[in-house]
């Protein structure tokens, strides 16, 4: 699971703006560690902004958190999880892409009563 230390404002639009040449369709695909910057340190923002543990929110492979006040889970799959890939991750952190469009598309699968995650996204404006 990665952290849900408070992210510097500063250091997450830094990371975001190093593969948003990515996200736009305009460049290749980022360096693997550049990306994985962006994708944990938005996930640590999620966490950090919607305190808890009752929502699983994974992007694979890179990071998972926990999220959103509720019931804690603590064994085995929690009923509250979202799940989806760095791209689209990162264009619901950005506000590239709409919650509702992500999971009518099924590029974001969520699964429980507490997997909406719209009211906390996006995370950065650009």
């Amino acid at each position: 699971m990665a952290s849900s230390r408070s992210v510097d404002p500063a250091e997450l639009r830094a990371a975001i703006m190093a593969i948003f040449p990515w996200l736009s369709g305009s460049s290749p695909d980022p360096a693997r560690p550049d990306l994985a910057a962006a994708v944990r340190l938005s996930l640590r923002t999620l966490a950090a902004d919607a305190p808890g543990k009752s929502v699983e929110v994974r992007v694979p492979p890179f990071a998972a958190v926990q999220c959103v006040e509720g019931l804690r889970h603590t064994r085995g799959t929690p009923p509250n999880v979202v799940e989806t890939d760095p791209r689209t991750w990162l264009e619901l952190a950005t506000g590239q892409l709409g919650w509702a469009d992500a999971v009518e598309s099924g590029r974001v699968t969520a699964s429980g009563s507490r997997a909406d995650l719209a009211r906390w996204l996006p995370l950065v404006r650009l």
